[in-house]
C-alpha cells in the first residue's frame, strides 16, 4: 500500500520523468532486454496482463539481495523495485540522488520531500526523478527503491 500510494504521488507531481538503473530505464526498456542484460529470472509471475520478472538468490543482481521488474502488455518495463545488498544509509542516498529539498519552490536540481508511509515508515520521494526510497523501521537504513513512470503508478 506504501508502495503504490508514493508511486500516484510520483505520477501526479512529475507525469513523464523516470529515472534509469543499471541501464534500464522505465517507459522505454523491454522485457528482452533485461534479460539478455541480466540472464533468465528466478521468477517470473503473471498477473492481470502484467508481468514481473524477479531475480534473486544465486541469480540475484550484483548490489541487491532481490530486484523486480513488472512489465505491461506489449513488454515495456514499467516500474524497478530493487531490495540492496549492502546497507544503505541516508547519507548515502542524500549524496547520490540529492538532499532535501528546501521550502518554497521546488529547486532545478533533484532534491527530497520526506513522507511517511500509512504504517508511519519513511520514505524519501525525488519528484523529478520519479524515485522513492523506503526506509527499515530503524528510519536509517534503505529497504528498497522504486523507479517507476506515470503508467505504472496508476
Amino acid at each position: 500500500m506504501r508502495t503504490l500510494f508514493a508511486l500516484a504521488v510520483i505520477a501526479v507531481a512529475f507525469p513523464a520523468v523516470a529515472k534509469p538503473w543499471q541501464g534500464v530505464e522505465p517507459g522505454v526498456t523491454k522485457k528482452d532486454e533485461v534479460v539478455k542484460k541480466f540472464g533468465e529470472p528466478s521468477r517470473t509471475v503473471a498477473q492481470d496482463g502484467k508481468e514481473t520478472i524477479a531475480y534473486l538468490g544465486k541469480e540475484a543482481i550484483k548490489g541487491t539481495s532481490q530486484a523486480q521488474f513488472k512489465v505491461d502488455a506489449s513488454g515495456l518495463v514499467e516500474r524497478i523495485d530493487v531490495f540492496p545488498g549492502p546497507v544503505i544509509d541516508k547519507e548515502t542516498i542524500e549524496t547520490s540522488y540529492g538532499p532535501s529539498c528546501p521550502s518554497g519552490p521546488v529547486p532545478a536540481t533533484p532534491c527530497y520531500q520526506r513522507k511517511l508511509t500509512d504504517d508511519f515508515r519513511t520514505y524519501f520521494l525525488y519528484p523529478k526523478l520519479g524515485l522513492a526510497i523506503f526506509f527499515n523501521e530503524d528510519g536509517k537504513t534503505v529497504q528498497s527503491l522504486t523507479f517507476t513512470t506515470q503508467k505504472a503508478a496508476k
